[in-house]
């Protein structure tokens, strides 16, 4: 369970952690853009399957991010469940057939094919977006991907605190596990084996210090940044810059590549939705 906390930058021998880290940002940002915006199963299901594979070649564990994932999946079960608790009909609307399963579609709660697809689509949407934030955030050093993005035009601070945000999530879960096991060990019961409430009592004695302790953190940094004249000149140099390289300009020929399918589907579909109904 300790080890399932720890998400953060490992060091790895694979390809993806040799690319830069400007590059992995792009391809997430953009496959995530596109396959939000996008309702075309057949595309959602190709970019899960690249975003699968690419999981695999990153050599992430599964017990490394189990927890991640359970929680992950846990809501998106929960957001499924209350799309179709407000909206049990939504599907019929989008896709102007009725192939009912259950009831009819006069009545308020029903089920219907259109509906278990437009909900499937959802939980693809939720799905193909996790491996990519997982990759980006264990195989990008946080120090080389604030230089990459200081190269590419993006403010020396403004990188400088994305790689700060992205270096402390390791510790900050450190920090929730030593607190938790602190807590427990006064008495709190937090596991699987207490109930609701006592659990729920037992998170906030976690949280208070854990915010507090990020706050102490934050000010400790930022007067070592005072202290230092950071942000006094316009421009720095970065220890870990690295430059974009073979690799780096294939990726994002293919992140291209794949954004303008997903575009090119706007038109043939003649909207966001693939309709199968029709």
């Amino acid at each position: 369970m300790n080890s399932q906390l720890l998400i953060g930058y490992t060091a790895r021998d694979t390809f993806l952690n040799r690319l830069s880290g400007s590059t992995k940002l792009i391809g997430f940002v953009a496959l995530s853009i596109i396959g939000m915006v996008t309702y075309d199963t057949r595309f959602l299901l190709g970019v899960l399957l690249i975003s699968l594979i690419l999981f695999h070649f990153s050599k992430i564990k599964y017990h490394e991010v189990a927890f991640v994932l359970q929680v992950i999946v846990a809501f998106a079960i929960l957001n499924l469940v209350m799309v179709y608790v407000f909206a049990p009909s939504y599907g019929i609307t989008i896709y102007g057939t009725h192939h009912m399963i259950l009831g009819s579609p006069d009545h308020y709660f029903n089920l219907s094919w259109e509906q278990l697809f437009y909900e499937f689509n959802l939980l693809l949407k939720y799905i193909f977006a996790v491996p990519l934030a997982l990759i980006f955030l264990m195989t990008t050093n946080p120090s080389e991907f604030a230089a990459s993005l200081n190269k590419i035009g993006v403010s020396y601070r403004i990188s400088y605190s994305v790689a700060i945000a992205l270096r402390y999530i390791p510790d900050v879960q450190n920090d929730y596990r030593t607190i938790s096991l602190a807590q427990q060990a006064r008495g709190y019961e937090i596991s699987r084996k207490a109930k609701l409430m006592t659990r729920a009592k037992g998170a906030i004695q976690i949280i208070m210090p854990l915010i507090l302790s990020s706050l102490d953190r934050i000010e400790i940094i930022s007067q070592a940044m005072e202290l230092r004249r950071f942000g006094h000149n316009k421009k720095r140099t970065w220890y870990m810059a690295q430059p974009f390289k073979r690799n780096d300009y294939l990726a994002l020929i293919i992140i291209v590549l794949i954004v303008l399918v997903g575009i090119a589907l706007f038109k043939v579909n003649g909207g966001r939705f693939w309709n199968p109904f029709e």
